[in-house]
């Protein structure tokens, strides 16, 4: 999980004012330090830290409005002012001209060449067409490892292995690159800003006149990233800032509070390894996620990445019919797979992010629908349309062939008819909006 620590630190103090009998002052105090030290601890920038403490106070205090309870008020104005503290509202790259140009600047380390890969991957999935740009001429490995992510995503590659000027490179393809919506193109960095980078940069940017220049920062460098941040906004007018790793840190916040100190939007976040794992970055959603509120948008979002517009409507077919066999619950399965870990869609289901549940149990779960996975592939076309056929016999000849224990067969078949019982009590209904209100009802009750 992005921030794990930070999350838990933060879902801990909030469950505080909803177990609390009072909310006063005492509590209020209490509430101000979990969050400093929560803070402190992901290594953001102490002067921030007191300004967004001094916030809270000063509107926790305030008349709660008509129609909540304080403890609700006080929960809404923790969650409103760490949203403002990352930026309030979501900065969007939109494509309006073609080519649109996108220049990634940042140091050595930093996951420039990959991010540009990630990049590729996102704006294709949503029907732009790309190519990507080597201009990076310090890194023997550039030219190879952008050629080959261009190749993985399936997007046009430009460059010239063994050229050293980045400006030359980028002139020599200048006129192909009119045939494209997006282009990407990745830059040198240093193990320092240097007046050399500064240079190279700006001689790039002079010739590109990129509509962004976007700053690459790993989070693993905590407050580091601050000092990092501004000498680049000072130097090369960076229009956003995509932080990598944000992952496998406990420092994240330093990255994300540099943001706030330079006023540079955050745009994307580097989620993991993979290709896929890249996100646009909406404060509200990000927050909403690290309290433990979900965000139903970016899950919702994600699916319609995954299942296409028939096979939602076949879905809502057998909604409305009462109707699911295995090959449903399989499909089920391959899309949730493609949408990434079950963890990551546990976060943004609202109240399953707050529960505690032990990292070894949600690994479990992905073992699982891996294993019903070799099952079902062992399993006659007959017996995926209609499992309840599934006696004794059929389970032990299934078993065997996938190399499963009856017993996980049992438990697959178990899976099936509780998710058949669901789908009965939603039998008839047209309204997609009341069916998901309906189901949220009953996945709260579980």
């Amino acid at each position: 999980m992005v921030l794990e620590k930070l999350g838990d630190s933060l879902k801990n103090t909030l469950n505080k004012i909803t177990k609390s009998i009072f909310v006063d002052e005492k509590l209020i105090n209490e509430l101000v330090k979990d969050i400093q030290r929560a803070l402190l601890q992901s290594d953001t920038n102490v002067q921030l830290v007191f300004d967004l403490s001094k916030k809270i106070k000063e509107r926790a205090k305030e008349n709660t409005p008509v129609g909540i309870t304080k403890r609700e008020y006080l929960i809404k104005v923790v969650y409103e002012e760490l949203t403002n503290f990352l930026g309030k509202e979501a900065h969007e790259i939109k494509i309006t001209k073609r080519p649109t140009q996108i220049m990634l600047v940042g140091l050595f380390g930093s996951g420039k060449t990959t991010t540009i890969g990630k990049l590729a991957k996102f704006y294709k999935k949503r029907g732009y067409k790309i190519c990507v740009i080597q201009t990076d001429t310090w890194r023997p490995a550039a030219y190879d490892q952008l050629k080959q992510l261009a190749e993985n995503v399936g997007v046009d590659f430009f460059g010239i292995k063994k050229e050293k000027d980045p400006v030359n490179i980028y002139l020599s393809f200048e006129e192909r690159l009119k045939d494209y919506d997006l282009v990407l193109i990745d830059t040198a960095g240093r193990d320092a800003l240097s007046e050399e980078l500064i240079e190279e940069l700006n001689n790039l940017h002079k010739v590109i006149q990129a509509d962004e220049k976007l700053l690459v920062i790993s989070a693993d460098i905590g407050q580091a990233a601050e000092k990092q941040a501004q000498a680049f906004h000072d130097t090369c007018s960076v229009t956003g800032v995509i932080i990598t790793k944000l992952e496998g840190t406990a420092k994240g916040g330093g990255a994300l509070s540099a943001c706030a100190v330079t006023k540079s939007p955050i745009v994307f976040i580097g989620v993991g390894e993979k290709v896929d794992d890249l996100e646009a970055f909406h404060p509200q959603r990000f927050v909403g996620r690290l309290i433990g509120m979900g965000d139903l948008e970016s899950l919702l979002e994600k699916a319609k990445e995954v299942i296409s517009e028939e096979d939602a409507k076949d879905m809502q077919e057998k909604f409305i019919k009462g109707e699911f066999s295995l090959i449903d619950l399989y499909q089920q399965m391959e899309s949730m797979k493609k949408m990434g870990s079950f963890k990551k869609i546990m976060e943004m289901i609202p109240g399953m992010g707050s529960l505690k549940l032990p990292t070894e149990m949600l690994d479990v779960q992905e073992g699982k629908l891996e294993k019903w996975r070799y099952a079902m592939d062992s399993m006659t076309k007959k017996e995926l349309e209609d499992p309840d056929i599934i006696a004794a016999d059929r389970a032990d000849r299934i078993a065997a062939g996938s190399g499963l224990k009856i017993g996980e067969i049992r438990e697959l078949l178990k899976q099936y008819r509780q998710s058949k019982k669901m789908m009965k009590m939603f039998k008839g209904e047209k309204d997609m909006g009341k069916l998901m209100k309906r189901m949220g009802g009953k996945m709260q009750g579980i």
